[in-house]
């Protein structure tokens, strides 16, 4: 469809230099995206709570290095479709907004890179969509195929007599509360939190668990923003997150236990493509899931190359872009053609 995006919008100085907006229609609505380059398609697939901007620095450096690089809202954020009901962000639904989007592109197949949620929706993506999806990139969550017991009763058991965010996450309006409260503030506090050089002490109470009558922003560290988040940064996610609101983001997190049903064909499946994993030295995803990494072998046959940066968070390609941009330039550039 032809771009809508008015002009301010498409002026904004946020936008990296020659890349450019458009919304595309695919079955479950419409998906707004952020492209730039030519060549072989790779697409970028966020996290919560973030933006097709979280890849505001791979998309000028994947189109020098000879790709056609496009960075999605996930639906429920910026200006993609955001449904009203809670089980429209099941995880089969991301895959096929991911498709939608290969085909509105005039595209057939795609690498896709994921981070944080993007990262289990772009290996789901790949795991469900093989011949359109032949290589995928996951960074900060390792892949662990659909397994174990229900997520929600797993996660009611971590913590003891706090609870676990994700748990937290599992009431709507709960935590709308406290975001909308301060939109600005609590993404402030959520990102330096889980960012290498701003995060709380390992001797301090977990920011991941939420005490007795407590909210999750109690733990917040108080301070400056990461290095890698200036203010004008941070002043685009929280306008991004006032306009639209935290529901749709949060209702990814709403549908574990559904897409644990849904994806039960897929038990203990492994990915089989070409792959590659960038995560941070200080991510508390790592120690969570070190099994996971652990049993890459199994899960991840096609694994290229795992990457540990040091002294690094959560936010891989917001805090290291460089490296990130170099390791993911010099995994694309070594892939079979398509």
């Amino acid at each position: 469809m032809p771009d809508p995006a008015t002009p301010s919008e498409t002026a904004t100085p946020v936008t990296p230099p020659g890349a450019r907006h458009r919304l595309v229609d695919v079955p479950g609505g419409r998906i707004h995206l952020v492209e730039q380059g030519s060549g072989p398609l790779v697409l970028l697939v966020h996290g919560f709570p973030e933006s097709w901007y979280s890849w505001r620095h791979q998309l000028p450096a994947l189109a020098a290095a000879g790709y056609r690089a496009v960075a999605v809202d996930v639906r429920g954020y910026g200006r993609s479709s955001k449904p009203p009901a809670v089980e429209e962000y099941r995880m089969l639904a991301h895959v096929a907004d991911n498709v939608g989007v290969v085909q509105a592109l005039g595209e057939k197949t795609a690498t896709i890179v994921g981070h944080d949620w993007g990262s289990n929706i772009a290996a789901d993506s790949a795991l469900l969509r093989p011949d359109m999806f032949t290589a995928a990139a996951l960074l900060g969550v390792p892949y662990a195929p659909r397994g174990g017991p229900r997520p929600t009763e797993a996660f009611a058991r971590i913590g003891g007599d706090e609870e676990f965010y994700v748990s937290y996450f599992q009431t709507p309006g709960r935590a709308e509360a406290e975001i909308e409260s301060d939109v600005r503030g609590w993404l402030a506090g959520f990102y330096a939190g889980l960012s290498g050089d701003t995060m709380p002490a390992p001797d301090e109470p977990s920011l991941y668990f939420v005490p007795p009558a407590g909210r999750l922003r109690d733990r917040f560290p108080a301070g400056p923003l990461p290095a890698w988040l200036s203010e004008a940064e941070l002043d685009h996610y929280a306008g991004e997150f006032e306009r639209t609101g935290p529901t749709g983001a949060l209702n990814r997190y709403r549908n574990v236990d559904r897409d644990w049903a849904d994806l039960a064909a897929w038990h203990g499946t492994p990915l089989t493509q070409p792959s590659l994993f960038i995560g941070g030295a200080l991510d508390a995803s790592l120690a969570w899931m070190a099994d996971a990494v652990k049993n890459f072998p199994t899960t991840l046959p096609g694994l290229v190359a795992s990457h540990i940066l040091e002294g690094c968070g959560h936010w891989v390609q917001q805090e290291r872009p460089d490296e990130v941009n170099t390791l993911l330039t010099e995994w694309l550039d070594a892939l079979p053609a398509r």
